[in-house]
């Protein structure tokens, strides 16, 4: 039988789409393959690493019936990348093993029966759904991941706090040094719902949503149970596992009424971070931060006695304040942000300092000192 028979680029972007889940190694060598379900002449593929799972449908041709079988995810997709993009290729399937042929190649590869795949159990109790544009997740996404925390001990921290409630959505990360929050309205509106979104699974959400806008803007619809959430947007399904666990309270660590603030432009002041960044030793890459005013300076020194000193002018007329900072924290902020300026609070040189976007409620990004 012909699995499927259509050009190299639409046969490698449904592949790719499940792909991104399936691990190199793992314990149970089928979830190295992907699912090819043949129903009529629509075509399902599907990846689990056991507690992601994503499906995809695609008309990609060949015969129509009933067929299913598992083969290597990534050995597919390499031997596809080689090929021309507008090359007709075409999967048929031949005893336990499936033939790939494109042009005047050709590779018999070995297949693993469809009934030994490990399938996500879905929840029975999903709650309702609700859609959001794919533009405004993926935006959130962008703008608090860079803080969620790597293999924590505190496992709820490896991950993104998601709360949606009355016509918010707000996201939440933090790795226990720095917290970043984002929000954004809704059209509809939502009961109230908080989860906590695995790391790896908000890594693939990043990579498979679309940032188109306009009129006819790509949605994504969310349905959230005790242990598992369901994302459907362009074809695909995506079920995954929640993490288990209590996220900190994030409002009580968001600082209020900072007497001392500055707005500066970020393309300034990242580019000054890079700059002293260089001389930081590799283990604590901290910077020093002293602002008085009409001035912020950034210095940094290494365990070779280097030094780096850069001076910001600035419209400031608080306390001066001198201030220690990972400088990968501040960074990594600012290089996730996309407006013109921003705005740093500060107490004094022991507390945490706030940096935000003027004028927007919606983005909040708090940062612990460091003792230099």
């Amino acid at each position: 039988m012909i699995v499927l028979k259509a050009p190299q680029s639409q046969v490698l972007a449904a592949l790719q789409s499940v792909a991104g889940i399936v691990e190199r190694r793992h314990t149970l060598p089928i979830l190295a393959n992907v699912l090819i379900r043949k129903a009529g002449g629509q075509l399902q593929l599907t990846t689990s690493d056991l507690e992601i799972q994503i499906r995809t449908t695609a008309e990609l041709g060949g015969d129509e019936g009933a067929f299913t079988t598992t083969v290597g995810a990534r050995k597919l997709i390499d031997i596809l990348r080689t090929m021309p993009a507008d090359q007709v290729v075409s999967l048929e399937s031949s005893q336990s093993k499936l033939v790939l042929k494109g042009g005047k190649s050709r590779f018999t590869l070995q297949s693993l029966p469809a009934e030994d795949f490990p399938l996500v159990q879905e929840s029975a109790s999903f709650g309702p759904a609700f859609s959001v544009p794919q533009r405004t997740l993926k935006n959130l996404l962008g703008q608090v991941s860079f803080a969620m925390a790597v293999h924590d001990i505190r496992y709820y921290l490896n991950g993104i706090l998601f709360v949606a409630e009355g016509q918010q959505l707000s996201l939440v990360a933090t790795d226990g040094h720095r917290l970043a929050f984002a929000s954004a309205t809704l059209d509809v509106e939502v009961p109230k719902q908080e989860v906590i979104l695995p790391r790896k699974t908000v890594i693939e959400l990043q990579r498979l949503l679309s940032d188109a806008g306009g009129e006819d803007a790509p949605a994504i619809e969310m349905q959230f149970a005790n242990n598992q959430a369901k994302f459907s947007f362009g074809g695909m399904e995506f079920v995954t596992k929640l993490v288990e666990g209590k996220f900190p309270d994030y409002n009580r660590v968001i600082p209020k009424n900072h007497k001392n603030s500055v707005t500066l432009g970020r393309a300034a002041l990242l580019a000054s971070l890079q700059r002293t960044a260089i001389l930081t030793s590799e283990k604590f890459k901290g910077v020093r931060l002293n602002i008085e005013p009409g001035t912020l300076r950034i210095a940094s020194n290494n365990a070779e006695q280097e030094e780096a000193v850069d001076e910001l002018d600035i419209d400031y007329g608080g306390d001066a304040i001198e201030i220690g900072f990972n400088v990968s924290y501040l960074i990594d902020a600012l290089a996730n942000m996309s407006q013109d300026m921003v705005k740093l609070e500060l107490q004094d040189g022991n507390s945490s300092a706030l940096v935000t976007i003027p004028d927007d409620a919606n983005f909040k990004y708090v940062v612990m000192p460091m003792r230099i």
